[in-house]
This record gives C-alpha cells, sequence and structure tokens, in this order.
C-alpha cells in the first residue's frame, strides 16, 4: 500500500496574496506531493494550507515552505484574530493510508530538528509527537501566543524540543505535531428544528450534556462541577444547526479518529436517535475530503449487514456506502473529487486504465515500454480477477453455505492482490523510463561518466527488482486458484485452472525480465541473490501450476 501523509501547515499570512504564493509555490514544486488546498483568512491574517504525498515529498514540502514562510513573513509587523505563535504557526501530520501514527512521529521530529536547526526557529512537538504530556495540548504551547515567548524563553525558561532555546523576534515559534485524520461529516434530518437536531448532537457527542434531576435542574458534584452523562461515540464532537439553503437541519460532526468512530457508526447511532424522536435520517455529507478506507469501512459495514462478499472491486464497496450513507442526498458525492487517494493518482490515468484495445495498442506500438514486464504483471492481475470471480460465484450458493468465510476471505486477498499487480504494470513501465532516463544523461566528463554510471545501476536495479516481486508474489496467486478450485463452484472449475495458468505466465514473463535485467548490473552479491530468489519462485510456481490443473482436470472428469 501506498504511504500518505497529509500535512496542514498554517501560516501567519491571510492578507498578502504574493507571500501565500510564492510559500505554496514551494509546496506545488516539489516532487512526490500534492497541492490540495489553500485556505486564506483576511480577519484572522493566517493561510491554512492543505497538502498530501509520501512521507519523503512531505517531509522536503514542509521543510521549504516553513523556510520560505521565515524569509517573507515578519512576526513583529503581524496582528490577526486567530492565536499564533510563529510565521509558521503549527504544522501538523496526519497518515492517511499506508503508514502509522508512529511512522508519522519520527516524520515530525525529522522536520523539526531540521527547521531548528538549519532556520534557527524554536520547534515544539504537540498531540501524539509531544515528548511531555504538558506539551500535548497546542493551546498550553501557545499561550500568550507571540507576544509572550521573549519573557517564557527568558532565561532558559520554555526550553524548545528542537532548535535554539532563545526567542526569534522575527519567525517566532513553531508547532509541529501528528494527529489522526479528522472528519467533517454532517447527517441530515427531515426538519428544520435545531433545537431537535441539537438534541441528538447532545447525546452522541463525547463529551456528553449536563444530567439533570427529575426536576430538570442541571446535577453538581461536591466541587460545584456540573456532572456530566457521557456521549455515545467516542473521538465525536457534535453540534446540531438549521441550514437555510437546505431547508433542513443536520448534526454536524467532527470525528477526531475515524479509526474508532467512523462514518457509519456516526450514521448508524444517529438514525437511532433521530427515530426515538419520530425523525429520519434523509442522508449525509462529507465536508472536506477524506481517506479512501474510511468509506470501505463503511461500505463492507453495509454489504455485510446485506449478508453479501465484500470480496468485490473496491469501486463497488465505495458505491455501496455512497448509497448506504445518503452521501448524495446534499451534493453529488464524486469519489474521484472526495478521496484524498484518488486526488493523488486518480484510478483514470495510467496504462491499468487503458481499454483493452487502448492497452493492446499501445503495446504493439514501437515504443519498448509497455513491454513484457507490464504483460507478465496484467497476468498477475487477471488471475487474481479470476480467482476472485470464482470465490464470489461460490459465496451465497445454495449448497456452499460453510464455504462462505473462506470464499470472502479468498475474495478479499484476491482482490488486493488484483490492486497490487495493477500497480506493478504501471511500476514495471515507469522503472524502464526511469534506467533510460539515466542512459540518456550526459557522458562527456569523468564526473559525468560516473554519475551516469551510478544511476544507470541503481536505475538497472529498480528496473530487476520490480518483475522479482511480480514473480515472488505468483505463488500466492496459486494459492488462491488453489482453494477455489479444490472446493469452490464446480461450475466454475476451469476458471480456477485458468488462473493458476495465468499466475504462471506472470510468473515465466517476469522471471525472464529478471534474467535479461542482470547483465546489465555489476553489483555481483546482488545478482547473486536475486538469480537464487527468482528460480526457487519460478519452481514454486510451475510445481503449484501443475498441481491445481491435474486437480480441475480430475474435478471435471467426476461431473461427467
Amino acid at each position: 500500500m501506498q504511504k500518505i501523509v497529509e500535512c496542514v501547515p498554517n501560516f501567519s499570512e491571510g492578507r498578502n496574496a504574493e507571500t501565500i504564493q510564492k510559500i505554496t509555490d514551494e509546496i506545488r514544486q516539489t516532487d512526490g506531493v500534492v497541492l490540495l488546498d489553500v485556505d486564506p483568512g483576511k480577519d484572522t491574517n493566517r493561510t491554512v494550507v492543505t497538502f498530501v504525498g509520501s512521507p519523503e515529498g512531505v517531509k522536503e514540502a514542509a521543510f521549504k515552505a516553513i523556510k520560505k514562510a521565515s524569509e517573507l513573513i515578519d512576526m513583529r509587523q503581524h496582528s490577526g484574530a486567530h492565536p499564533r505563535m510563529g510565521a509558521t504557526d503549527v504544522c501538523p501530520l496526519v497518515p492517511v493510508s499506508g503508514i502509522t501514527v508512529e511512522e508519522c512521529v519520527a516524520l515530525a521530529r525529522e522536520i523539526a530538528s531540521r527547521v531548528g536547526e538549519e532556520l534557527g526557529i524554536p520547534v515544539y512537538l504537540y498531540e501524539d509527537a509531544a515528548v511531555s504530556p504538558e506539551r500535548k495540548n497546542l493551546a498550553a504551547i501557545r499561550k500568550g501566543e507571540y507576544e509572550a515567548l521573549p519573557d517564557k524563553m527568558k532565561d532558559g525558561g520554555f526550553v524548545p524540543d528542537f532548535g535554539p532555546a532563545r526567542f526569534n523576534a522575527k519567525s517566532g515559534a513553531t508547532a509541529v505535531g501528528v494527529r489522526e485524520f479528522l472528519l467533517a461529516y454532517n447527517i441530515n434530518l427531515n426538519t428544520r428544528d435545531r433545537k431537535l437536531a441539537h438534541d441528538i448532537a447532545l447525546t452522541i457527542r463525547e463529551s456528553g450534556r449536563a444530567k439533570r434531576d427529575r426536576r430538570g435542574v442541571i446535577v453538581k458534584d461536591r466541587e460545584g462541577r456540573t456532572v456530566k452523562v457521557p456521549g455515545l461515540l467516542q473521538n465525536c464532537k457534535a453540534v446540531g444547526w438549521y441550514i437555510e439553503e437546505y431547508g433542513y437541519a443536520q448534526i454536524s460532526m467532527n470525528l477526531t479518529n475515524y479509526k474508532v468512530t467512523n462514518l457509519h457508526h456516526a450514521f448508524e447511532t444517529v438514525s437511532k436517535e433521530a427515530a426515538k424522536r419520530g425523525l429520519r435520517v434523509t442522508g449525509s455529507e462529507v465536508v472536506g475530503l477524506l481517506p479512501k478506507e474510511a468509506l470501505l469501512e463503511a461500505g463492507r459495514f453495509y454489504l455485510k449487514k446485506q449478508k453479501k462478499n465484500t470480496g468485490i472491486p473496491e469501486k463497488e464497496i465505495i458505491h455501496a456506502a455512497v448509497l448506504s450513507l445518503g452521501l448524495h442526498d446534499t451534493t453529488p458525492f464524486v469519489p474521484e473529487e472526495k478521496i484524498i487517494e484518488y486526488r493523488i493518482r486518480p484510478d483514470n490515468r495510467g496504462l491499468s486504465a487503458l481499454s483493452l484495445k487502448d492497452f493492446t495498442d499501445e503495446l504493439s506500438s514501437d515504443s519498448p515500454a509497455p513491454g513484457g514486464g507490464s504483460v507478465a504483471a496484467l497476468a498477475g492481475a487477471l488471475s487474481a480477477g479470476l480467482s476472485s470471480m470464482v470465490a464470489n460465484l461460490t459465496f451465497g450458493k445454495k449448497g456452499f453455505e460453510r464455504k462462505n468465510h473462506v470464499m470472502e476471505e479468498v475474495s478479499q486477498k484476491a482482490q488486493e492482490y488484483k490492486r497490487l499487480y495493477l500497480g506493478l504494470i504501471e511500476r514495471d513501465t515507469e522503472a524502464f523510463n526511469v534506467y533510460m532516463d539515466a542512459m540518456k544523461m550526459p557522458k562527456k566528463s569523468d564526473d559525468e561518466k560516473k554519475l551516469r554510471a551510478e544511476a544507470m545501476e541503481e536505475a538497472a536495479k529498480k528496473a530487476t527488482e520490480i518483475p522479482l516481486e511480480t514473480l515472488q508474489e505468483a505463488s500466492a496467486l496459486c494459492g488462491f486458484a488453489e482453494i477455489v478450485g479444490k472446493i469452490g463452484n464446480p461450475n466454475a472449475a476451469s476458471d480456477a485452472a485458468v488462473a493458476a495458468l495465468m499466475a504462471e505466465a506472470a510468473a515465466e514473463g517476469a522471471y525472464l525480465n529478471v534474467l535479461i535485467n542482470l547483465p546489465g548490473i555489476s553489483d555481483e552479491m546482488f545478482k547473486g541473490r536475486v538469480a537464487r530468489e527468482a528460480e526457487e519462485a519460478l519452481a514454486m510456481v510451475k510445481k503449484a501450476r501443475k498441481k491445481i490443473v491435474a486437480l480441475v482436470k480430475r474435478k471435471i472428469e467426476s461431473e461427467k
């Protein structure tokens, strides 16, 4: 799975469009990231920027933007309605997919260290990146704002986690943190009554509502503090409001950790509470973008409620989520525009998005890529797709009910491998293009020759590792084909055998691509290791294919 991180730096400039443009240009010009949003505020004199990308790309873009802000923004001249303590006030990192909070914390520390050392800005780590409990809360770090920094840092006080322990008059200080992805999610009700919506909000939000006695009087504890009745949903902040433009009330929520409380948890809970009050949920809306996994989890939940198999294409799971949550109710929900992963690398681009005709036309042209490596990966995707098909043709069928769990598990894993191999189609061609670029590097001077040779060696290794992955993962493809061939729907037994044959084709094709690349590599240890691994992997796949085809033939014969 691709590692994707979101970064949401807040810069203390919301009025000077030229300054904002120069800061965000640093992000736009960084490889491996996509700038999603720039939201300047004149009253706050603050701009909230959102971008996503690979960990390395985000790390580089964040530093470059912070550096540019330190050059262009002078905190001695700054005023605005929003609390702030530096030119780059905060820089939170958010794990989106394929990366953990712990990995993001390590990334945050690298950014903070570089900002402190190279820019001379005091940096404080907060939220999940905090090194002490008292610094977990951003408000505690920012108390007194920029104006309080000279006194707070006097005589060695308020020591930063990174950077100099002295006041930086021009740039102030910066807080770098890590938090979970925040989902802004609104649920629609068939009423204009804001009070009813807010009553539900008080019931579900984590902080709950004030406890009242039988007379309706708020209950206090011995210290005079209001006693609260906890809400139904963890990591949920909520309020009820009426939107004149829509003509209905909503429960507006911030789900601060969708891995604990996801869209469907909130939707189902609100639906039950609405019914108790004679109301009905008519739909919902996601404000801003969201990680793909949040929708996939919701889609799988509703498919399971319908006793349907969840080992189906990703787009179908997302479609189930969109329908079940009523995400078209307020405005049309377009996955390509709302899902972060699709914004970074849309599914409608690249070789794997081409029609069969267009792909084979491209293949048959005089361009050397795509070539055999991409075709081998395509064979792997076809193998996974066939195994998933047989599992889906078995799931839920009369007489096969006891096999449902196994079939669902196989189809889910086969779908994952289908996506893996579709990715390998692209990666194989990309690796070839990188190698060709290395070959085109200048080679007039000795230094140029050395740089070119190093680039070609690195590119050749990468171009070898990708077909090696195609080859090694083919064993799993054979595993899927064997299971569905053995206990799957006998009417689709031949499809299981073809899945095994496609797995072997993927392995054989990838093996030959590995072999043809090895002579161009000078690292003998690398070549020896790769050759051994390739031989072993191919032998396993060929043995498995032979077993599966024989098994299927016996099965077909027994049905005569």
